[in-house]
């Protein structure tokens, strides 16, 4: 038998890049449903190329029965929505900020530390982390097996969809402004990001850092080494999808180019793409609907003993959010849900229509 799921925040990107990731990988579902806010009602969303799905209420929704909901409501949802689904029987992966520092739920990266998943137990709640955490460590974990991470300083660029398909619409809108000549009035963003940067994410904290940086500190702690050192800046940019990341990395021990390039070449989920050429690197353009993170610019960094710097780049809706969830849910399912095996049936589709 497959296994209920609901995908909460079913109208947002994330939302909908999930319910094309459960469709591409076939994921064992016997019935899937959709979830929105009560304004979302009725909407329609596709999963996979010949399905539709009706948009139900979550506020409204008895997740009695259900067995994995894969969410992305935004933070203030999930708090609200997640401990009634827990308390119904199901377990939650959840995309966005709400529980991820909570000591008793597990913050995971499969290739990183599938091993967590096992605490979902706890609060029936597993956390997916931030995205520019997810493919940063996904590079990193191979790289401190062999030579244990000390400290990272990295510098991101990352995409408008990280902020909303509204941000995104934003982009578009300015680039269209400036072309015309029509008044740029910056409201998703707190500045103008046509043909701009913006080193402001999520909001700022004390000490001068914005919350997302502190994010991707404490987050490798948690998922990678309680040890490492992390400083971040996190700048916003005019790309639509797929964030990149500068990482200088400082290690205890001696390793060589060569070793961190065998090291990545054999670790899951990564992809090396470094030759010293023109076009010998990977940009946020090119990884748009890809699954991997892919690393290029590898080399030494000489101001340390032992030091190198990366150039790691991913589609920060599929793996840095939907692909990774999916893939906590598949190892989840066939761990510690009992596996689930199609029938060979398509999923119950909750209200759904055929194309």
């Amino acid at each position: 038998m497959g296994f209920k799921v609901a995908v909460v925040g079913a109208t947002g990107n994330v939302g909908r890049e999930i319910l094309t990731t459960l469709a591409e990988r076939n994921f064992p579902a016997d019935e899937v449903i959709a979830l929105a806010s009560s304004a979302s009602m009725g909407r329609e969303v596709s999963f996979g190329e010949d399905d539709i799905l009706r948009v139900q209420a979550l506020d409204t929704f008895d997740f009695k029965g259900t067995d994995i909901v894969l969410s992305s409501p935004g933070a203030k949802a999930s708090k609200a929505f997640a401990p009634r689904a827990a308390k119904a029987g199901a377990v939650i992966i959840d995309n966005t900020s709400a529980f991820r520092m909570e000591p008793d739920v597990p913050l995971v990266v499969p290739e990183v530390n599938p091993e967590a998943i096992a605490q979902y137990r706890k609060r029936n709640i597993i956390a997916n982390p931030n995205c520019s955490t997810i493919q940063m460590v996904v590079a990193l974990k191979p790289l401190h097996d062999i030579a244990r991470i000390k400290r990272v300083v990295v510098a991101t660029y990352q995409s408008v969809s990280g902020a909303g398909r509204a941000a995104m619409d934003e982009l578009f809108a300015q680039t269209r402004a400036i072309y015309v000549n029509d008044p740029i009035k910056p409201e998703q963003l707190t500045k103008q990001i046509a043909f701009n940067v913006i080193p402001h994410i999520d909001v700022f904290m004390d000490d001068g850092s914005t919350k997302e940086e502190w994010k991707m500190a404490v987050e490798t702690r948690k998922i990678l080494d309680p040890d490492i050192a992390v400083t971040a800046t996190c700048v916003r940019v005019p790309v639509f999808i797929g964030h990149a990341e500068a990482v200088n990395v400082e290690f205890a021990s001696a390793i060589s180019e060569e070793r961190a390039r065998t090291a990545l070449r054999n670790a899951p989920g990564v992809v090396v793409l470094d030759h010293r050429v023109d076009e010998g690197y990977v940009t946020p353009a090119e990884v748009a609907g890809e699954d991997p993170v892919y690393v290029s610019r590898i080399r030494r960094d000489p101001t340390v003993p032992h030091g190198l710097s990366l150039w790691v780049v991913a589609d920060n809706l599929r793996k840095g959010a939907a692909v990774n969830a999916v893939q906590i849910a598949e190892i989840l399912a066939a761990e510690h849900l009992g596996g689930g095996k199609r029938t060979g049936a398509r999923p119950k589709l909750e209200l759904v229509r055929a194309k």
